[in-house]
């Protein structure tokens, strides 16, 4: 079973991001065969510093790495160090009608948030991202609900590419057709500011608990989290979406369901109730603050193990790539 995921390299992560996303990486990991890549092609199409990228990359690189992501387990590398992700998107577009690509609802959305940089690359997105899947002969993606619908068009793609260039008379595939492993829990961490909208720094950095923010700067946080009416521990994301949350992240982190919880701290108070939260969270992250500590130190370790990861990539990807273009008649 392989599994294919990538990330962009914008911005620091946090606890929705580590709960969504880092933590399902490291489970898969342990029973799969993972290919996982930083995504700076996808991350050049909307507004972003030259300056910053290769920091940001690096740094990304560190906080999966401290989060638990072994080199041993898996194949971790840079998508633009292996050319095989652009040449085939490439490749790819040439059997992908423009209105499929026009109708996708996050081309419509970015578009809308950046009205000065709707640029073609913006709208080819989803082909990249069906070639950096396609590429490893991937069988499942692990990708947010709002990614699905590029994934069921990188299974439309692989279908058409198969039906058009397979091996008569049954068109053997040349592609596998990927499955979406959506995550379980923790897709939608909400700010502890405004629990109605999702966790994000850039929109609200006191509601966002960085991966590895300080012991103090989480306590401020989550004690000035905002709550509800009435002072009982109860989960209603209706009625009492604050309090709701807070008891979300505090089940994540715990593995105590909701009903344990609302049980332990019944009749306690708010207060009790994020003091006990705080000291989960400082503890539970102090592993990962210390080891993003010492890999901030071995920098040259870290592109070893990217620079390691896209030897393995290119391997597979080189392979790939060679029976496309031959199927294409281009060898």
């Amino acid at each position: 079973m392989r599994v294919f995921s990538g990330i962009r390299p914008t911005g620091e992560l946090h606890i929705g991001n580590y709960l969504g996303a880092i933590r399902q990486w490291i489970e898969l990991q342990e029973k799969a065969e993972c290919i996982f890549c930083i995504v700076d092609l996808h991350a050049i199409t909307t507004p972003y510093k030259a300056e910053k990228l290769q920091k940001n990359i690096t740094e990304l690189a560190i906080a999966y790495l401290a989060s638990g992501l072994d080199p041993e387990k898996c194949i971790f590398f840079v998508q633009s160090q292996v050319k095989e992700h652009a040449e085939l998107s490439w490749l790819l577009g040439t059997i992908t009608p423009l209105g499929e690509l026009q109708r996708m609802t996050q081309f419509k959305e970015k578009a809308k948030k950046h009205p000065e940089y709707v640029n073609a690359g913006l709208l080819n997105y989803p082909l990249l991202m069906a070639a950096d899947i396609l590429l490893y002969q991937t069988d499942l993606v692990p990708v947010g609900r709002d990614q699905q619908q590029h994934v069921e068009l990188t299974r439309e793609i692989a279908r058409r590419f198969n039906k058009k260039f397979g091996t008569p008379p049954a068109h053997h595939p040349v592609f596998k057709e990927p499955k979406v492993l959506l995550p379980k829990t923790g897709e939608k961490i909400m700010s502890l500011q405004n629990p109605k909208k999702k966790m994000s720094k850039t929109d609200d950095p006191q509601g966002c608990i960085e991966l590895f923010d300080e012991p103090e700067i989480i306590q401020k946080k989550i004690m000035a989290a905002v709550t509800d009416p009435g002072k009982t521990i109860i989960y209603d994301s209706e009625k009492k979406p604050g309090i709701s949350n807070l008891l979300t992240i505090f089940s994540l982190f715990s593995g105590k369901s909701i009903r344990e919880l609302e049980k332990k701290f019944k009749g306690g108070g708010y207060e009790k109730f994020k003091k006990s939260l705080t000291e989960l969270l400082i503890n539970s992250l102090e592993p990962l603050r210390r080891k993003r500590k010492e890999l901030l130190s071995r920098e040259v370790y870290v592109k070893e193990i990217l620079e390691q990861g896209r030897k393995r990539a290119q391997i597979i990807a080189q392979s790939t790539l060679q029976e496309v273009k031959k199927k294409m008649g281009l060898i």
